[in-house]
């Protein structure tokens, strides 16, 4: 039985999930800063609320939601800027792409060298925004009908979407492909 310990397992485990709520964590602050500035560290305004909300969802703790909060209303906070990008990915699926980014042109090129890297090309604002309707709280859902894609087209979607995820400026991600309507890195825990 030598190298079969429980803890060894229970540790990479653990190691595996706190990374991943870390990320996410990241993000949310990110984005209650940004919030923040907006309303000048009013925690009854509606963009802050729903911020506050959404991270209170994925159980992130008060504290840092309280020192994300303090963070965006300093006068020293970073500007963050929100930046939509649309494509089509496999099998033809519209893909929207939401960041929050302190360097657009960073975060643009990043973003286009990972599309392309997969063989894709990043398309013009608007370009795929038909497939989709936007909600008041800025989210998307995608119209009727939804894609259907090859199992192949499933596979290089989903690995798009994982090298998405670990990108750090990416709030959230939208297709019109079935099985992937709700597609959102911030809710991945």
């Amino acid at each position: 039985m030598s190298g079969h310990s429980k803890w060894s397992q229970i540790k990479r485990q653990k190691g595996v999930a706190d990374a991943a709520k870390s990320k996410t964590f990241a993000r949310f602050s990110k984005l209650i800063a940004q919030e923040s500035k907006k309303a000048g560290g009013d925690t009854s305004s509606p963009g802050l609320a729903t911020a506050i909300g959404r991270a209170k969802a994925v159980n992130m703790p008060k504290d840092s939601i309280e020192r994300a909060v303090t963070k965006g209303a300093s006068k020293d906070a970073t500007d963050l800027i929100q930046v939509v990008y649309e494509w089509y990915g496999p099998g033809g699926t519209a893909i929207i792409i939401d960041a929050l980014t302190d360097n657009t042109n960073r975060t643009t090129q990043e973003i286009k060298h990972l599309i392309t890297k997969n063989g894709f090309e990043l398309g013009a604002q608007g370009s795929a925004a038909w497939a989709f309707k936007k909600s008041p709280d800025g989210s998307f859902s995608p119209n009727e009908p939804l894609m259907d894609l090859s199992e192949s087209d499933e596979e290089s979607l989903g690995k798009i979407f994982e090298l998405l995820d670990e990108h750090d400026d990416v709030q959230r991600f939208y297709t019109n492909a079935r099985g992937y309507e709700t597609s959102e890195s911030d809710e991945t825990d």
